[in-house]
């Protein structure tokens, strides 16, 4: 089953999705519609809320709520996307400019807030306080691993722990979240809940760290954003943390400098060094066991189609190359 395949056993549910994501951003200020509809229409895979629908479906899900939670998830995802460009002096994201580099960084923020405060009116209207209970939490997991990311920055002495706490909170934990909130609303067993959210923060995180390590060997067209950008952001991340714990005197002091600066100067030297000490290789293969243990969940599902796809999610997020 191909990741085209997965979204076609599924396509009348992503239509609903998106017609609800159309529908709830509406708004009478005209600002806030020409941003949010550039954020949303601007292409990406839609992975989370296809995730939520899929998992919403393979615990048997008996209504169409979870294409509300879908359209959830996208929409915290998005505030996120606001935000995050504008702490990160962002310009390109998916092939086009930032919201922040067209409008402007205050008028990003405000809409990412206007974003994340529509989620919320749509939790209520759900009516389950535990979908509430999950996503509150959530939002604030994100919004300590952002803090996290910012005391990190520039840090070459950060820690694969410390690295690892990051992604968790700013990433894979909107991933637990989603599918969790789809078990819920399914009226799943304490036991699949658990494995559903299980399945989610594994599936993040092995997406996250192909994303880590596409930032050093995929290309502008094929990313939709600049090879280096997460260098010249002074993130640490863990093909950079690798190199620097094996790498020679020579490579520490290049990746150092780089990363201390924010500088892509020397991003060749740099892709060379994490290339040459294994620092790629080692985080996809951290990324093929994530994925192993977000397949490992699904055993608590019944055998369906729908589980089977999401066993392909989980090998597309880390055999993709975009």
């Amino acid at each position: 089953m191909s990741f085209e395949s997965v979204k076609a056993l599924v396509e009348g549910d992503l239509r609903q999705v998106d017609c609800v994501i159309r529908e709830r951003l509406a708004s009478d200020v005209v600002l806030i519609n020409q941003v949010a509809e550039y954020i949303i229409g601007s292409g990406g895979k839609r992975l989370r809320p296809l995730v939520v629908v899929i998992a919403a479906k393979a615990c048997g899900c008996p209504d169409q709520r979870h294409t509300e939670a879908a359209a959830v998830i996208e929409f915290i995802h998005t505030a996120t996307l606001l935000h995050d460009d504008v702490v990160d002096g962002s310009t390109l994201r998916r092939g086009r400019d930032t919201a922040n580099e067209i409008w402007g960084n205050e008028a990003s923020v405000l809409v990412g807030d206007y974003v994340y405060s529509r989620a919320f009116e749509m939790m209520v209207a759900l009516g389950e306080m535990r979908i509430m209970d999950v996503m509150a939490g959530a939002t604030n997991k994100i919004a300590e691993g952002e803090v996290l990311q910012l005391m990190n920055a520039n840090d070459p002495d950060t820690t694969e722990e410390r690295y690892f706490e990051v992604i968790y909170r700013k990433t894979a934990k909107l991933f637990e979240s989603g599918t969790q909130v789809a078990a819920i609303l399914s009226g799943a067993s304490p036991a699949q809940e658990a494995a559903m959210a299980r399945y989610g923060r594994h599936l993040g995180t092995a997406f996250q760290l192909i994303d880590d390590v596409l930032d050093y060997r995929s290309d502008r067209n094929r990313l939709g954003k600049n090879q280096g950008d997460d260098l010249a952001e002074g993130k640490p991340t863990l093909p950079l943390i690798y190199a620097l714990r094996t790498g020679s005197p020579e490579q520490r002091r290049v990746i150092r400098s780089g990363l201390e600066q924010g500088s892509v100067a020397e991003l060749a030297a740099i892709t060379d060094a994490i290339e040459s000490t294994g620092g790629l290789a080692y985080t996809a293969r951290l990324a093929r066991r994530e994925a192993a243990s977000a397949i490992e969940a699904l055993s608590e599902l019944p055998d369906t189609a729908y589980r089977d796809a999401l066993r392909e999610l989980a090998d597309f997020a880390v055999d993709r190359t975009y």
